[in-house]
């Protein structure tokens, strides 16, 4: 059986963390669109923010420790949901946040909690050790202020190269050419908070559609391209529009 082509989005917050959308709203966007495969992804963050956000009175929008098994099991039952009415993949996991460190990490078909506290090469330890994917989320990306949340990792890439399975090469609108220069594993994800973050950067995989043959594409990173996620109405008719590039397109492009 010829293996299909899966557009993917794997970083996605719903309201349980910063998200404008709940997990029911998220799913059903996703479906409706025709999406083979999401990951959802709120943030879990480290002890030093949090607490410094309680101290303030400031509400986390983060998934705490004591809720984390209820958040896993939500995810597990729009899973289930989301395949039994759209034929759509739902990998629970969640980004590993230390804004103390300057380091977000998504980690991917997770079962239990992990502390963002740890160093990069334990977060990356223990994701695998449950099955997971480690993912290194927007390794270039500079904010408003001019800081980077994941700059450590960008910093210490080469450190670091043979630990992730991926890298976010495209995130949202943004394009890190460096990771293309590199030649490391990649992948494009929306880091989707907003309605409008949907159309965006994703990544199409050539793989089986169930969990275990999409982490196995993502680490063999081979049938692997960029899709930039459009839509419009022409004649009437909604289109949708794609523009895919593949891993060594990618490559070349960033020489």
């Amino acid at each position: 059986m010829q293996k299909e082509w899966l557009l993917c989005d794997f970083h996605i917050h719903t309201t349980m963390s910063d998200g404008s959308l709940s997990l029911v709203e998220v799913v059903n966007l996703y479906g409706d669109k025709g999406f083979d495969v999401i990951g959802i992804t709120d943030h879990v963050m480290d002890t030093r923010v949090l607490n410094a956000q309680l101290e303030a009175d400031i509400p986390p929008q983060c998934i705490l420790p004591d809720h984390f098994h209820h958040y896993m099991e939500s995810l597990w039952r729009e899973a289930r949901r989301a395949w039994e009415q759209y034929s759509m993949v739902l990998i629970p996991g969640a980004e590993l946040t230390n804004d103390s460190e300057r380091y977000h990490i998504l980690a991917l078909d997770i079962k239990q909690y992990i502390s963002p506290d740890h160093s990069v090469e334990e977060i990356a330890a223990q994701i695998h050790s449950q099955g997971g994917l480690a993912v290194a989320c927007h390794p270039h990306r500079e904010d408003e202020y001019g800081n980077r949340p994941s700059g450590h990792l960008w910093e210490h890439h080469e450190e670091y190269s043979d630990i992730f399975d991926a890298w976010e090469v495209g995130n949202r609108d943004d394009l890190f050419s460096e990771v293309g220069v590199k030649k490391l594993n990649y992948v494009a994800n929306s880091d989707f908070h907003e309605l409008w973050h949907l159309y965006s950067w994703k990544t199409m995989l050539k793989c089986d559609k169930n969990i275990e043959a999409i982490k196995a594409a993502v680490r063999d990173n081979t049938g692997v391209s960029l899709s930039l996620f459009r839509e419009g109405v022409h004649n009437g008719k909604e289109q949708r529009f794609s523009m895919s590039l593949s891993k060594y397109d990618v490559e070349d492009m960033f020489i």
